[in-house]
């Protein structure tokens, strides 16, 4: 596809003359063009559903989700990929985000690295890509090479493969299995995809990984039972969450914590069962994670 036929590259009608505006006029123009986005998204969600499903398939059978992208897209993998490991108390290789040229592309562009269809593959390669893993190419264009050439080596070796594009008809959807497209218009400034293809992109990742640790048990109700207390913000808010799901007080709160070795889904369901830590501990496991299965045996 061409450049000037792709939408994330036309000039937005509305914007012609953003150099002319006043301040407020050209937040107001913004806002109104971020509120498109949802529903762009919304078109797409039994796409979204789909990748989801397969996602939560894939880690059941100890594979991974792991995000690749360029500039933009592939920093916003990268973030995705970091929050779940605080969040979800979930190992930094369950999900792995790669951006084209490594890690000091995240603050410097890398020149060229997007360009190279091999990169992608080799990237892949050197993370050991297996059958049960599941790789969900993201490009604003999509017409990376880099994102293709990591889609291609991932379905040449049978694992799963996905595409977030924010054009439609992308060139990355005819090398994914599970392609997501979304069209939120051209952007306020031409071409500058971290705006409302950036925000496109965020959201879709969010869905992507919060849905699927919901899928495999990280998540209570709606609490963050695997958070990991990483600091005394994470330590208050564990405590309220064991509060929250028990009706106890802060210092039976604490006390549960202390006793469950700063595991707050441990300490939980001791707290719902009135099991010792070992006893819950079984319940846990015999449940695969989920809460709801341990203290209702």
């Amino acid at each position: 596809m061409d450049l000037d036929k792709l939408v994330t590259e036309q000039r937005n009608p509305d914007t012609m003359h953003l150099d002319q505006m006043s301040v407020e006029e050209m937040l107001r123009i913004m806002n109104q063009e971020d509120r498109k986005v949802p529903l762009a998204i919304e078109a797409a969600l039994p796409q979204i559903a789909e990748v989801v499903e397969k996602i939560i398939a894939s880690f059941n059978q100890g594979g991974r989700l792991i995000y690749q992208g360029a500039g933009t897209s592939g920093r916003l993998g990268v973030l995705d990929a970091a929050e779940c490991v605080p969040t979800f108390g979930v190992s930094p290789d369950l999900v792995v985000g790669l951006i084209a040229g490594g890690d000091k592309a995240m603050t410097v562009a890398v020149e060229g690295a997007e360009d190279s269809v091999e990169l992608g593959a080799d990237d892949l390669r050197n993370l050991n890509l297996t059958a049960q893993d599941v790789v969900v190419g993201i490009a604003a264009s999509g017409r990376t090479p880099y994102v293709i050439g990591g889609l291609e080596y991932a379905n040449s070796i049978g694992a799963t493969t996905a595409s977030i594009a924010c054009n439609l008809e992308a060139e990355i959807s005819r090398y994914s299995q599970y392609p997501i497209e979304v069209n939120c218009g051209p952007e306020v400034l031409t071409g500058s995809t971290r705006l409302k293809a950036g925000t496109a992109q965020k959201l879709i990742l969010n869905m992507l990984s919060t849905a699927s640790m919901v899928g495999i048990g990280k998540v209570y109700q709606n609490l963050m039972v695997d958070v990991q207390a990483t600091n005394l913000k994470l330590e208050e808010r564990s405590k309220r969450i064991i509060m929250e799901a028990t009706e106890c007080s802060y210092e039976q709160a604490q006390e549960a914590l202390a006793l469950a070795d700063n595991k707050v889904k441990l300490a939980i369901v001791m707290l719902l069962t009135g099991l010792k830590r070992e006893e819950a501990e079984a319940r846990l496991e015999a449940s695969k994670g989920f809460i709801h299965q341990a203290v209702s045996e």
